[in-house]
């Protein structure tokens, strides 16, 4: 006998946002208290995935990059990943202008000739 797909797959839940205090607290229950990231995540009502990540990036923060990408590194590389999707696009539409107005210049005649 098969169930509807409805009764099968898991509802997902909507997507939370926490503040960097409640992340800081949750890493330093596993960092400095010892505890397992599962069982940090079960009382806090986390996915362990989430939480994980958030240990790992502080374990980058307090070894100064040693361990992975800081947070100012990660924000950096960030910015300039932005920057540089704008300069390649500025370069294209520079390059586009440049050939259009090449065209222009060697396609229209000479308009000194009536002199």
């Amino acid at each position: 006998m098969s169930t509807p797909m409805a009764e099968t797959t898991k509802s997902r839940r909507s997507r939370r946002r926490f503040d960097d205090d409640f992340k800081a607290q949750a890493v330093r229950l596993v960092l400095d208290e010892g505890k397992s990231v599962g069982a940090v995540a079960r009382d806090l009502d986390l996915t362990e995935t989430a939480l994980r990540e958030w240990v790992k990036r502080a374990r980058a923060d307090r070894s100064h990059g040693r361990t992975g990408l800081t947070t100012a590194e990660r924000e950096e590389l960030a910015r300039l990943r932005k920057e540089n999707r704008q300069l390649r696009l500025e370069r294209e539409i520079l390059k586009n202008a440049a050939a259009w107005f090449a065209r222009e210049t060697t396609s229209s005649p000479s308009k000194d000739s009536s002199s």
